[in-house]
């Protein structure tokens, strides 16, 4: 019986061996088919390799990149080419038109890369919170005469938008070398040497904007860090880290007995540090026009030359010729200004012939520059009329404003007519 029951147990033990090897052996066979099936699809969807001599294993293939969201519009998706050498404003144009149709989008102009862009419009009305994000580089045609007649006061030009912001780390280029080659020669501009120069370039160059911010910007030019020109209004500079440059300027304006039209022009909360100038109006002398209703307010000074100035006896060359017309120059704040300056603390220049008039001093705290303590001069008040109100300091700037004007004011009013 013994024996018996032995033989039973070795035989259902062999039994369950051999069980088990059966089935671990089909489940190998169906994982291999399955493994074979699977490498036979993708090899299908492979490219047929032609070798010479030999068979290649496939290189593996790169891994994807992560999808952008559904709300973004890279321009490179919409045909860029991204080298600054192809005119890449058809595809600016194009990744507008489709971001303009969804809310919340953002249009994408991608880093590294520079993009060259003839004078466009990027226009709505566009579903609300449209953004065009700038991180490469755009830029303008280098040659001037490549303008187009038609688009001679914009490069890129925004139109009809509500609730839409342009934001980005990347760099706009204008490339305004060959527009200013002419400009910058001590003669007096002439229209045959202008057209020997090139007769296709334009004496107007594409400065003018309307109801536009400039926000939240560290701008380091050594020129000026904002420069409002001839036909800007409803502009609103603020939170703006200025230097070094030179500060933040309307001007020159009226050169060449010119017509000049600023208006409605907002600067605040800024801060500048080691400029030649900080809040400042210029212009020429002979110039035709007004400028009127600006505000500087809340601007913090470090070492800056001169920090308030009004200049309309402006002047580029080593002399300029006196002349009797002017633009004229009407309600400006200059409110909250403090810090050190370098060589005088106030500069009122205003012409003989129309002063300036209905110009505010509120609550300037200036102080001289401990680095600059050799050039320190006076302040300068000349023909300039209108209230101040304390605290003042140098006590100096009470006394800098006239009283009155009214007779000014009413010839000033005369000029209105030619902007308004």
């Amino acid at each position: 019986m013994k024996r018996n029951r032995s033989f039973c147990q070795l035989f259902l033990l062999s039994f369950l061996v051999i069980v088990i090897t059966i089935i671990t052996f089909s489940i190998i066979s169906v994982e291999a088919r399955k493994n074979n099936h699977r490498q036979n699809m993708i090899n299908k969807r492979l490219p047929k390799r032609h070798t010479r001599g030999r068979a290649t294993s496939p290189s593996p293939s790169p891994s994807p990149s992560p999808p952008l969201s559904t709300n973004t519009f890279d321009i490179m998706s919409f045909g860029a080419k991204g080298n600054g050498i192809s005119d890449d404003s058809q595809a600016l144009v194009v990744a507008w038109r489709s971001a303009c149709k969804v809310g919340g989008a953002t249009v994408l102009v991608p880093s590294k890369l520079k993009f060259l862009l003839k004078p466009l419009t990027l226009q709505g009305p566009c579903m609300p919170d449209l953004t065009l994000q700038i991180d490469g580089t755009l830029v303008a045609p280098e040659e001037a005469s490549s303008w187009p007649k038609s688009s001679l006061y914009q490069w890129i030009n925004f139109k009809w938008l509500q609730n839409f912001t342009l934001k980005g780390s990347g760099t706009l280029d204008g490339q305004g070398s060959n527009w200013w080659t002419t400009s910058s020669s001590s003669e007096p501009y002439n229209y045959e040497t202008q057209k020997s120069y090139s007769k296709h370039i334009p004496y107007m160059k594409p400065t003018n904007t309307h109801d536009v911010q400039i926000q939240h910007s560290d701008i380091q030019t050594g020129d000026d860090c904002v420069s409002i020109q001839t036909g800007c209004s409803k502009v609103h500079v603020h939170h703006i880290m200025c230097g070094p440059g030179h500060g933040i300027s309307l001007g020159g304006l009226g050169k060449d007995k010119s017509v000049a039209c600023v208006s409605d022009i907002i600067v605040e909360d800024i801060s500048m540090k080691n400029t030649l100038y900080g809040a400042r109006i210029k212009t020429w002398q002979g110039g035709n026009g007004m400028v009127k209703n600006v505000r500087f307010s809340r601007i913090q000074l470090y070492d800056v030359m001169y920090p308030i100035m009004i200049d309309q006896y402006y002047c580029d060359k080593h002399a300029c010729k006196n002349e009797t017309e002017a633009v004229v120059i009407s309600g400006v704040k200059f409110n909250q200004i403090s810090g050190t300056y370098g060589v005088q603390p106030i500069h009122l220049a205003c012409s003989n012939s129309l002063p300036c008039t209905d110009v505010d001093l509120i609550d300037i705290q200036l102080r001289p520059s401990i680095k600059y303590q050799g050039l320190l001069q006076q302040a300068v008040c000349w023909n300039s009329y209108g209230t101040s109100q304390g605290p003042l300091l140098p006590s100096s700037i009470h006394y800098c404003l006239r009283s009155g004007g009214g007779s000014i004011k009413r010839i000033a009013r005369s000029h209105d007519t030619l902007c308004y």
